[in-house]
């Protein structure tokens, strides 16, 4: 198979299954649905056998590639390992068989894993209550934003418009500002890679509704001013809102509640041990402090008389953000992760993180540059820079080269204030002997690009697809089969 394609083994007239002759009248489709049916063709479909089926099937999911095949160090996205104990709780047919549409009494374990596990996340943060309606942390922070919007209309301050996102901040935190209707402003990083207080300063004024951070923040680096930071957005009338995704680095440390932040969202499908990728599954749940509860989506989960219950009596709610109660299967997993985890054992993973973030960050710096040199959290972020400038060789080239390594590479160009960056996130899951084989691959990768540059350039000689026009790709993509036409 020249491309993998099922197509191309498509023989006319052969068939994986017979089925037993119809014993109804046959209707037309097309008379079934005529207000919409379209076709005016026969659709064109491969033509195959079971076993030639099951064999295309199986050898795509072998090209495939995830965190339970080899390392995976993709800078900002924890892609660390999951037990596969929680995707076992996850299967109990007491959580599988439920349905969004039965009474409250016969769910009782499944809100009662719900109520438990905003306390518990409450606890991680320091934040008061919140909500599990979010599908990922862009959709919680269009929640947070929509928070920080009826809780300004509430207070008669319609004026504060302005929202403040550093120059390093993720891609989603300024759109979900900008759907949200707000006007997005750019803080400048300083020269130690953390949000600049004198570009901060330029916007303290009646239009400032808030600032969206991450701590810490995509170049892994604590933000060490978050109290001055809080203090001024709060004395200006401002929120704070705390983007959850690198709380792989603080939990049991560290809470955003403590650094001054009014609503946190996190994402359990990074922090919490679901498996994810490729567009999910996902789960953002957003935590709030005591001021902006009563602006929290409905319904909202209570406990009475040991049972219970969905409460819809919100006034000032921003109603739902989801059609039911958020991705159950994803939180149910986090719940037992937390569960077995313990507070000893969330504490004992963040300092694992940062440890072996240090440890990999101490091999690279030998031989990659490092624009921001301070001990990191979680991640850190190299750049190609020099190594381009001396040998023409770009982070895109040394990416697809860890591939013929058979190492899926890290988030590169991201972030964008750093040259041919290399995002690097080992996580806490990762053993010694994994990031030493890394580190020697990426030294090694090093000498290439300064000895047979050509043999990047080239990469992947060994992958199923080689390197493609992407470009071309983006402009012009192919995302269904032409065949003949």
């Amino acid at each position: 198979m020249k491309d993998g394609l099922i197509f191309e083994i498509s023989k006319k007239g052969r068939v994986g299954y017979n089925f037993p002759e119809c014993d109804v009248p046959l209707v037309p489709i097309e008379e079934i649905f005529k207000e919409i049916y379209l076709r005016v063709d026969e659709p064109r479909l491969p033509e195959v056998s079971e076993l030639d089926l099951v064999r295309h099937y199986t050898n795509l999911s072998r090209k495939n590639y995830g965190v339970d095949l080899g390392f995976y160090p993709l800078g900002s996205c924890t892609m660390k390992y999951n037990p596969k104990v929680n995707e076992e709780v996850a299967g109990f047919s007491g959580f599988q068989q439920v349905h969004p549409l039965q009474p409250e009494h016969s769910v009782q374990g499944v809100l009662h894993v719900m109520h438990n596990i905003t306390e518990k996340l409450c606890e991680l943060t320091g934040m008061k209550w919140g909500s599990l309606q979010p599908f990922a942390g862009a959709h919680g922070e269009f929640m947070g934003m929509k928070l920080f919007r009826a809780y300004f209309e509430k207070q008669g301050e319609r004026q504060r418009t302005k929202i403040l996102v550093p120059d390093s901040a993720h891609g989603t935190n300024p759109a979900s500002a900008h759907i949200s209707g707000f006007e997005v402003v750019e803080i400048k990083s300083n020269h130690q890679g953390i949000v600049s207080l004198e570009s901060l300063n330029e916007h303290m004024d009646e239009k400032l509704a808030g600032i969206m951070l991450t701590n810490p923040n995509t170049l892994g680096l604590f933000e060490k001013d978050i109290r001055e930071i809080a203090f001024r957005v709060h004395n200006a009338g401002g929120l704070l809102y705390y983007d959850g995704a690198n709380l792989n680095a603080i939990m049991g440390r560290s809470r955003p509640g403590d650094m001054g932040f009014d609503v946190v969202h996190l994402n359990l499908h990074k922090t919490f041990s679901t498996p994810h990728g490729g567009g999910g599954p996902g789960s953002g749940p957003v935590l709030v402090n005591e001021k902006l509860i009563p602006f929290l989506p409905v319904p909202d989960i209570v406990e009475r008389q040991g049972s219970y219950h969905f409460d819809y009596n919100r006034q000032d709610s921003i109603g739902r953000i989801s059609g039911f109660y958020g991705n159950i299967a994803v939180i149910i997993k986090a719940y037992a992760y937390l569960l077995f985890m313990g507070k000893n054992g969330l504490k004992s993973c963040s300092e694992r993180a940062v440890l072996n973030a240090n440890y990999l960050k101490a091999r690279l710096e030998t031989r990659y540059y490092l624009p921001y040199n301070h001990y990191c959290k979680h991640e850190f972020v190299l750049s190609a820079k020099i190594i381009k400038e001396k040998f023409g060789i770009r982070a895109l080239d040394i990416a697809k080269r860890l591939l013929d390594y058979g190492v899926h590479p890290p988030t590169v160009y991201f972030p964008l204030i750093v040259q041919e960056a290399l995002m690097v996130e080992p996580t806490e899951t990762e053993s010694k002997e994994s990031l030493d084989m890394f580190a020697d691959i990426m030294l090694r990768i090093y000498e290439e690009a300064k000895n047979s540059p050509d043999l990047l350039k080239t990469a992947p000689t060994l992958t199923p697809v080689r390197r493609i026009d992407e470009v071309l790709a983006a402009k012009k993509p192919v995302v269904r089969w032409q065949g003949d036409e």
